[in-house]
């Protein structure tokens, strides 16, 4: 276990809850700093979590206002346009991770790595919900001998909460960025226009005008497994258990076509389900990378390199704790 506590940028919205959540409910011995502008609404979220500290940041100064206070890893759960946290976290040797730049904002970030490559592990945490697509996808390929198309369908109800930070981030994502990555034919191109708009089926069949984005999945993915085509498309409407009367779930549809290992065709469709919406996941998933940067899971430590999730997600284990939180994988039928 760390002496030095883990810092959460931003710790007191709503996804820094559900990690701290996370992180309590299998480390309750682990040190946490919840950081914010705002320090009474950052000590009122350390009391809620126990065994934490609320703390006043800084994003101006290289030392974040903390001084020469110790901590063992960073987790910047917003916008951070001055990379301050990861600025941070390189000077001190402690690993980092960040859920909000876009395929298209991360030079900042690849650049102060590639200037301090031996620092600290540094990962690049903006896949769809951290994990909670790319993993599963690695899970469900291995039935794959070749995979060669990966069509993701992101799925957000209207009435899931976002929280500031993440609707002005979802907001910038999809409307002030020109163009999303895909891959075709074994070229990686810009969808602009009519190119970025889509159509998916929801769990229940329901077809969903969706829009093209760009998460780190389809870059992760497409190296990963080799899979000349791959794309991503989100769209935000009523969710699959809210038409049928319940309350808003989250979902992530997720279709792979190629050959099996015998080398006959093989096409699947799964979804990834979570009844309390998109930020229980992400939540998971960035307390999941910190366990396992900050060693708290019992592996060995991560070596300083730059990284995506599910390069350090172990499929088994993530699924295993999806569950645990309520979350479901489903098989479909593939149309």
């Amino acid at each position: 276990m760390p002496a030095d506590p883990i810092l959460l940028v931003g710790g007191s919205g709503i996804v820094g809850r559900w990690t701290a959540r996370f992180l309590r409910a299998h480390h309750p011995d682990a040190p946490l700093l919840i950081g914010g502008r705002d320090r009474g609404r950052a000590r009122k979220a350390a009391a809620e979590i126990g065994n934490a500290e609320g703390v006043a940041l800084d994003l101006s100064t290289d030392d974040l206002g903390l001084g020469d206070r110790r901590v063992g890893a960073v987790a910047v759960l917003f916008t951070d346009d001055r990379i301050a946290g990861l600025r941070f976290a390189l000077s001190r040797g402690v690993p980092h991770v960040s859920i909000s730049p876009g395929i298209i904002e991360i030079g900042p970030e690849v650049a102060a790595y590639i200037h301090r490559p031996a620092s600290a592990p540094v990962v690049l945490g903006t896949e769809w919900l951290v994990g909670a697509t790319s993993v599963p996808t690695l899970e469900f390929a291995k039935a794959f001998g070749r995979v060669d198309e990966i069509s993701i369908g992101a799925l957000v109800d209207e009435q899931d909460a976002f929280g500031p930070a993440a609707e002005t981030d979802l907001e910038r994502q999809t409307k002030t960025m020109p163009a999303a990555l895909a891959r075709r034919d074994g070229a990686f191109v810009w969808r602009v226009g009519d190119d970025a708009r889509a159509r998916f089926r929801a769990v229940d069949g329901t077809e969903m005008e969706a829009s093209a984005l760009s998460p780190n999945d389809v870059l992760g993915l497409a190296l990963a497994l080799g899979a000349p085509n791959v794309q991503f498309n989100l769209a935000v409407g009523t969710s699959s258990s809210r038409r049928r009367g319940e309350p808003m779930s989250t979902e992530i549809i997720i279709e792979l076509a190629g050959e099996d290992h015998a080398g006959r065709p093989l096409r699947t469709r799964h979804a990834v389900v979570h009844p309390e919406g998109q930020m229980p996941l992400t939540g998971l998933g960035v307390a999941l990378v910190l366990e396992r940067l900050a060693g708290l899971d019992g592996s060995p430590p991560i070596p300083a390199g730059l990284y995506f999730p599910h390069q350090l997600l172990e499929p088994e284990a993530y699924l295993a704790r999806l569950r645990e939180i309520g979350g479901t994988v489903r098989k479909l039928e593939v149309p």
